[in-house]
C-alpha cells in the first residue's frame, strides 16, 4: 500500500512511496502529528541520484521490521534536499557540528518542535534498528536530557551562522589565494587534496581568470593538469559525454556514477573558457560532447533540464558504464575489441568491480575516424543495457547554470542550436517558475512546485539570463535578470553585505541559513555576487556594483583561509579587479558580427558585451553611441575611461589586448 509520498512531485520522494514506513512530507502537518503523539521526528534527507540513499532505502526503509520500529515510535519525514535546500542546510549544519562530517542520506532525530538532538548519515540495517531502539528509550526515559540537548544544538547553530567582518579581496589577496591552492595541488593527478575528488570547477575558473589577469604560470598549470586528467579519466563518460559527480580515487579513474546537471553545466563553461584561452582541442571536444549530453539525456519535454541521472541501474552502481575486454570484443570483434581495450584501459583484472573497468582515454586515438566509429558502436550497444533513472525535476538554479553554459558556448563556437536551447529553457523558467512576482525552486512536467526559491536560484538564474542577453542581444533577458536581482536585494540581503540563503518572508526554520562556502555549486552569496557584478557592468548601476562588492567581501575571510571552498567568490573578485571592461558593438551587419566575435574571443575576466542597433531600447551600453560614418562601430570602456570608437576588427582586437595587460583601474565603478 502506498504511503503519503504517493502524491509528491519529487522523484526522490516517489522512490519511497511504496515503503512500509509511514512517511510524511516536510510541512506543518507532520509537526502537528508529532506533538499529538508526543513522539520524536525521524528526518531522512537525500536525493534521487544518491547511491547510499538507495542502499539505506533497500536495507531499512523497505524492510517491514525496520518500518514497524519507525512507525511505532516516530513520525517519519522524508525530504528531497534538492527541492528544500533550506531544510537540508539547517540540519546538515547540525549533523556536521555533532559528527564532524556530513553527507547523504542524512538521518536526524528531532523534537516535535524541530530541534535536532541526534544526527548522522547512513546507517546499516542492524545499526539503524539499534539506534531506533536507543532513541525511543531515551525519548521516553530521559526526555529532559534529550530536549536540553536539542536546545544546546540550536543555540550552537545560531553562533555558527555568524560570518564575521567583511574583508575585501584585493590583488594581493587573490595572489595569496592562488599560492595557497598550489600547496594542496596534486601535481601528479591534478585536483586538490586526496581522494575522494570532486571536480573543482569554480576553483579552476578562478585560476584561469587569475592567469588571464596576471600571466601567472602556476595558476595556468593547475588548470591544465586538472582539466586534462578529469577529461581523460573514468569520471568523464568517454562514450556519451558528461561528467560523473566525483571520483572515489585520486586519479579520476572510478567515479560515483551519478551525473548532476549542476556539475556538467559548470564544467561545460569551464572547458569552453579553457579552449578560448588556450585553443585546446581536448577542451573543445569536451564542450561539444557535454553540450550534446545535456541536450540528449537531460533535456525535458518542456525544454528545461532534468536534475540528474542515477548512479545505479537495475540496483547496481555503474552497471551501465563499466566494461570487460570480453564485452568490448563481443561488440567490436576480437581485433577492434582488443584495440579498444588498450586505448580505453580496460583490463582483465579491471579498474572497477567484479573485473570490470571504467573507460579512460589517456591518449588521443591514432586514427580519429576509427575511434568515432567504435565510439558510436559502443554507445549503441550500451543503450541496450539497463539505464540509470532520471530525476526530471527542473531546478531553477541548475537550469540557470545550464542556460549560461549553453548560451555562451553556442555563441562562441557558432552552435545556434545550443543558444536556442538556452533560450527555450530560460523562457520555461521565467514564465513558469515566477508566481505572483516571486521565484519558485523547481517544477516537474511543467507544473511548478510550492517550495520558494533560495538565494542561489536567484543568482544562478540571473547569471544565465545575462549570458543569454550577451549571446543574443535580446533585451528581454537583461530586463528579466534585473527583476530577479531586485527581488534578491529586497528579500535576501544581509546587514554588512552578502545574502542569506532564504528570503526574509520564507518559512521560519530553526535558523536562517547563510552558507558562504562554494561547494558543488556556487553559494547563494557568490551566485548573486557574480550576477550583480555582470548586471552592473551592462547597465551602469552603482547599486548593483556595490552589492556585488559586498557579497565578495562577506566571503573574504573564508576565501583567504580556505580558497578551495570559495572558488566562485575568488573568480568574481578577479572579474571585479579586471573590469568592468565593456564592449558595445553598434550595428547589425556582417562587420558588426565580426566585431562581436572578436570581443567574445577575449579572455578578460571583467568583459561584458552588448550589441545591436544604435539606441536599442533597454540596452544602456548602446545608448548615445552612433554608427561612425555609417559603419558598424565598437566602443570599448574600462571603468570611467573610454577609448575612441573603432570600426574594424584588428583595431578592436588590439584594444582588447591592451586592456588585458593593463593594471586595475582603482576606485572606479561601472560606467555606460
Amino acid at each position: 500500500m502506498a504511503n503519503r509520498l504517493a502524491t509528491a512531485t519529487s522523484p526522490y520522494l516517489l522512490q519511497h512511496a511504496a515503503n512500509p514506513v509511514d512517511w510524511w512530507e516536510w510541512g506543518p502537518e507532520a509537526f502537528v502529528e508529532a506533538k499529538r503523539r508526543d513522539a520524536p521526528i525521524l528526518l531522512s534527507v537525500g536525493y534521487a541520484a544518491c547511491h547510499w540513499c538507495h542502499v539505506m532505502a533497500h536495507e531499512s526503509f523497505e524492510d517491514t521490521t525496520v518500518a514497524a520500529a519507525v512507525n511505532a515510535s516516530f513520525v517519519a519525514v522524508k525530504v528531497d534536499r534538492e527541492e528544500r535546500p533550506d531544510v537540508d542546510a539547517v540540519y546538515m549544519a547540525a549533523t556536521t557540528a555533532l559528527t564532524g562530517h556530513g553527507g547523504w542520506p542524512m538521518t536526524c532525530f528531532l523534537t516535535p518542535d524541530g530541534e535536532p538532538f541526534y544526527c548522522g548519515t547512513y546507517y546499516p540495517r542492524q545499526t539503524f534498528l539499534q539506534l531506533l531502539d536507543a532513541i525511543s528509550r531515551a525519548w521516553t526515559q530521559r526526555r529532559e536530557e534529550v530536549v536540553e540537548a536539542g536546545g544546546r544544538i540550536v543555540a550552537a547553530l545560531a553562533e555558527v551562522g555568524s560570518t564575521g567582518r567583511p574583508v575585501p579581496l584585493d590583488a594581493a589577496a587573490l595572489d595569496a589565494a592562488a599560492a595557497r591552492l598550489e600547496e594542496s595541488f596534486d601535481r601528479t593527478n591534478g585536483g586538490f587534496g586526496r581522494a575522494p575528488k570532486f571536480p573543482p570547477s569554480m576553483v579552476l575558473e578562478f585560476l584561469l581568470r587569475h592567469h588571464a589577469r596576471t600571466g601567472d604560470a602556476r595558476s595556468r598549470r593547475m588548470v591544465d593538469v586538472t582539466a586534462d586528467a578529469m577529461a581523460r579519466g573514468g569520471m568523464y563518460d568517454q562514450l556519451a559525454g558528461g561528467f560523473a559527480r566525483y571520483s572515489v580515487d585520486a586519479s579520476w579513474v572510478v567515479p560515483h556514477f551519478e551525473k548532476m546537471l549542476y556539475d556538467n553545466a559548470q564544467l561545460l563553461r569551464l572547458y569552453l573558457r579553457l579552449h578560448r584561452a588556450t585553443g585546446s582541442s581536448l577542451a573543445e571536444r569536451v564542450v561539444h560532447e557535454t553540450a550534446e549530453f545535456l541536450l540528449r539525456d537531460l533535456r525535458t519535454v518542456e525544454g528545461g533540464f532534468a536534475s540528474s541521472l542515477d548512479a545505479d541501474a537495475a540496483g547496481y552502481e555503474g552497471l551501465t558504464y563499466a566494461w570487460t575486454p570480453a564485452e568490448l570484443g563481443a561488440v567490436l570483434g576480437p581485433d577492434d575489441g582488443a584495440r579498444a581495450a588498450d586505448l580505453l584501459a580496460v583490463t582483465e583484472t579491471g579498474t572497477f568491480e567484479k573485473g570490470t573497468s571504467t573507460l579512460q582515454l589517456r591518449r588521443d586515438p591514432a586514427d580519429p575516424r576509427w575511434w568515432a566509429e567504435v565510439r558510436g558502436r559502443l554507445l549503441r550497444a550500451r543503450a541496450d543495457r539497463p539505464q540509470p533513472a532520471r530525476d526530471d525535476k527542473v531546478v531553477t538554479a541548475w537550469n540557470g547554470l545550464a542556460v549560461a553554459a549553453l548560451a555562451e558556448a553556442g555563441a562562441l563556437l557558432g552552435e545556434p542550436g545550443w543558444v536556442a536551447a538556452a533560450r527555450t529553457c530560460a523562457e520555461l523558467v521565467v514564465d513558469r517558475h515566477v508566481v505572483d512576482g516571486r521565484l519558485r525552486r523547481a517544477s516537474r512536467d511543467g507544473v511548478v512546485g510550492t517550495a520558494a526559491a533560495v538565494a542561489a536560484d536567484h543568482g544562478d538564474l540571473a547569471e544565465g539570463l545575462l549570458a543569454l542577453h550577451q549571446a543574443t542581444g535580446e533585451v528581454r533577458w537583461l530586463e528579466d535578470a534585473g527583476r530577479v536581482l531586485d527581488v534578491a536585494l529586497d528579500h535576501f540581503a544581509a546587514d554588512g553585505g552578502g545574502f542569506y540563503d532564504v528570503a526574509d518572508d520564507a518559512e521560519r526554520l530553526l535558523s536562517r541559513p547563510r552558507d558562504l562556502a562554494d561547494n558543488a555549486e556556487p553559494a547563494g552569496t557568490s551566485a548573486l555576487g557574480g550576477a550583480l557584478l555582470t548586471y552592473a557592468a551592462l547597465t551602469g548601476s552603482a547599486r548593483h556594483r556595490e552589492a556585488a562588492e559586498g557579497a565578495v567581501a562577506a566571503a573574504g575571510t573564508l576565501a583567504a583561509a580556505e580558497p578551495r571552498f570559495a572558488g566562485w567568490t575568488l573568480a568574481i573578485a578577479e572579474a571585479a579587479l579586471a573590469g568592468p571592461l565593456q564592449v558595445a558593438v553598434v550595428g547589425d551587419d556582417a562587420a558588426a558580427a565580426e566585431m562581436v566575435a572578436a570581443a567574445r574571443a577575449s579572455s578578460s575576466p571583467g568583459l561584458v558585451i552588448a550589441f545591436g542597433a544604435p539606441d536599442l531600447a533597454g540596452a544602456p551600453l548602446l545608448a548615445d553611441r552612433p554608427l561612425l560614418r555609417g559603419a558598424a562601430t565598437a566602443y570599448v570602456c574600462r571603468g570611467f575611461l573610454c577609448d575612441l570608437p573603432v570600426t574594424d576588427v584588428p583595431a578592436l582586437r588590439a584594444r582588447l589586448d591592451e586592456e588585458r595587460s593593463a593594471p586595475p583601474v582603482a576606485g572606479v565603478g561601472p560606467t555606460v
